[in-house]
């Protein structure tokens, strides 16, 4: 007789199974394996290593700055605390737009030197042929529309993308494209709830939104924004669930305050 076996691994399957039966899939970045190891006992459903690594983590204004080496660094710390989750990696800018060949190149590297379980690139239409060739290879990728932040020169503001008709129509149709090539996921960032609406309903692959309403199969946060740990950074889509900046700057000031007066370490502080 079958006995039931506590999933072990989320897997595109399984996400593919959640879409269908109508259960959102959670989602957050993650970059270190302290972070890894919490989120994952918390029970998210997938974990993005992602580029905004050059931001939070950096301190770069754009994502642009950070290489596939760091990606691959950070990678291999997230998925040594991921037992559950399935761990997705953005491909860097630079490592996959304009060669297919390139980009099967990072993304092999990206699985074989860090274990991770798929990696996720920007752009419809323009990088169809490094998705398709990349996914030849067995591994799976998520696709990322909308306000696209390795694109922000191009764009020159981090505004809601495709509120105007030919946007939103380009969206729908790249959309169908990244599901035709073989994406088991598609994020969609910052546009309008209605539009990521009829997207959503529109393909059978999972749909993660930020900043996209709640229509989507799923939801992404970067998880320095969403626990406070960004100063000043309150977009109206980001909903923070600990303001942890103010916790570790008092405790950092009350550290200082008791090695100043002699008050750390005390007697049951020593040996």
């Amino acid at each position: 007789m079958s006995q039931h076996k506590e999933v072990k691994r989320i897997t595109t399957h399984i996400l593919q199974e959640m879409k269908a039966r109508g259960e959102k899939i959670s989602m957050l970045t993650a970059y270190d394996y302290s972070m890894a190891t919490i989120l994952d006992d918390a029970g998210l459903d997938v974990l993005l290593v992602g580029d905004s690594a050059s931001n939070v983590m950096a301190g770069h204004e754009t994502t642009l700055p950070i290489t596939l080496d760091q990606m691959i660094y950070h990678a291999q710390s997230v998925v040594r605390g991921a037992n559950r989750a399935f761990v997705v990696v953005d491909l860097p800018f630079g490592s996959y737009q304009g060669n297919s060949k390139e980009a099967l190149n990072s993304a092999i590297r990206i699985m074989k030197e860090s274990g991770a379980h798929g990696v996720k690139l920007e752009g419809g239409a323009e990088v169809v042929e490094s998705i398709q060739r990349i996914i030849t290879a067995g591994i799976p990728v998520m696709g990322h529309l909308g306000l696209t932040p390795q694109s922000i020169y191009k764009f020159g503001t981090y505004t809601v993308r495709a509120k105007d008709e030919a946007e939103a129509e380009k969206l729908k149709a790249d959309t169908l494209l990244l599901q035709e090539a073989g994406c088991f996921s598609v994020v969609l960032e910052k546009i309008p709830a209605k539009l990521a609406k009829e997207v959503s309903e529109s393909v059978h692959i999972p749909v993660i939104g930020i900043g996209a309403g709640p229509h989507c199969d799923g939801q992404v946060l970067v998880v320095n924004d969403m626990i406070g740990l960004t100063k000043g950074f309150r977009p109206r889509f980001l909903r923070q669930y600990l303001n942890l900046y103010d916790g570790i700057l008092n405790a950092a000031q009350q550290y200082i305050k008791d090695v100043k007066s002699n008050d750390f370490p005390n007697e049951k502080e020593q040996y």
